[in-house]
């Protein structure tokens, strides 16, 4: 039951945040007389302002449990969602973008995992892969149900209808269903100031160098394949394939692999770009469906790995600070590797996809330095 309120939770949160300008951006834009890009700009805003927070989310965690930090979350979310609906003016819309980043500092995976790890400790592998899962539902039907509002009730509707659930749906749910740390537990709670291991930096660049790759593909993927050769219409068709190799691979996770150490897991999510490209470029036009598929692979054993490795490697002993603290580097890069990446695909497809294959193989060289309890 709490994998199913969780999962539903992050496939809310995925949906009005990461998932939510893709169809919204163009007709709030249109309506209020600004340009699309100014919308995107707030949210690469929206990305640096997470990635400031997420260290304190961490601590948040550690001082008040997951359960609590996810029902602030809601309430961050559908200030944001509701400053958008009602906007009267571009930059009240702009500000609301930006401050979807405060609800994906705290209200997105890492706060979720934690919550598990806060009740199941060492054995949460599973339940991490299962959320995981089901959180993807906010790319695979976050898309359409947007459409959906807004084809039926314009825009501020559809901005209101996410706000709504969060309010009325994932709020309650945090509440009440969600086991709430005990009274007393603060005092067992340490709460000095984490450092910085030789591992938690070896780790913070394998996912700095993960979600670069993942943040480029997920803004340029459509594009590269038709430099590719592929027809729009085939390339808008190969990159859903993206969506769909994720969640095959979760469910792979938890039905197969759940036993095994979550380093093949890292592993497998780095590898899977790089057969992708090498496809694509041996086999050109007819390979091109690789990159999807295989990006789309590596971003379903990364979301996993990124829960599970942390904890099998340091234990589950402040998880959610020293989780929030690793994946923090990886939240800036996201802010900024859709533009970096856009230089590297005006030189050549081929290039781009050099530059990112180097990326996830030298990732797959620095997780042979994780080791189970190294604090080295």
């Amino acid at each position: 039951m709490i994998v199913l309120v969780l999962g539903l939770g992050q496939a809310v949160a995925f949906a009005s945040s990461y998932y939510l300008l893709g169809v919204m951006a163009d007709p709030a834009a249109v309506a209020l007389g600004i340009g699309t890009a100014s919308v995107f700009l707030a949210l690469s805003g929206a990305f640096l302002v997470s990635a400031v927070l997420t260290p304190y989310a961490g601590q948040a965690i550690e001082r008040i449990g997951g359960a609590r930090v996810l029902a602030a979350s809601n309430l961050a979310f559908a200030v944001a969602l509701l400053l958008m609906a009602a906007a009267p003016h571009p930059l009240v819309l702009c500000i609301g973008v930006v401050l979807l980043g405060i609800g994906m500092a705290a209200g997105l995976y890492g706060t979720a995992f934690a919550v598990l790890v806060e009740m199941q400790g060492q054995g949460a592998r599973r339940a991490i892969a299962a959320v995981s899962l089901l959180g993807a539902l906010g790319g695979a039907l976050g898309w359409p149900i947007s459409r959906e509002v807004l084809d039926m009730a314009g825009w501020r509707a559809a901005f209101g209808f996410w706000a709504a659930l969060h309010l009325f749906v994932c709020l309650p749910i945090a509440l009440i269903v969600l086991p709430q740390r005990k009274a007393g537990a603060d005092a067992v709670v340490d709460k000095s100031p984490m450092r910085w291991t030789p591992t938690m930096i070896r780790m913070a660049i394998f996912f700095a160098g993960a979600w670069a790759v993942a943040s480029a593909m997920a803004a340029h993927l459509p594009r590269l394949l038709v430099d590719l050769g592929m027809t729009v219409e085939r390339a808008a068709w190969a990159a859903g394939l993206m969506a769909a190799s994720a969640m095959v691979v979760r469910l792979l996770d938890i039905t197969v692999l759940h036993r095994s150490h979550p380093i093949l897991t890292a592993r497998l999510a780095a590898l899977f770009h790089p057969v992708g490209a090498l496809i694509a470029t041996l086999f050109g036009t007819v390979g091109a469906p690789a990159v999807a598929i295989g990006q789309g692979m590596g971003n379903g054993f990364l979301s996993v790995a990124s829960g599970a490795l942390p904890l099998k490697v340091f234990g589950a002993e402040r998880y959610g600070m020293r989780q929030a603290l690793i994946l923090t580097p990886a939240r800036y890069v996201q802010a900024a590797a859709p533009a970096a990446y856009a230089l590297a695909m005006d030189a050549s497809p081929g290039v781009a996809l050099a530059v990112s294959s180097a990326i996830c193989l030298g990732m797959f060289a620095l997780s042979f330095s994780f080791r189970e309890g190294s604090s080295a």
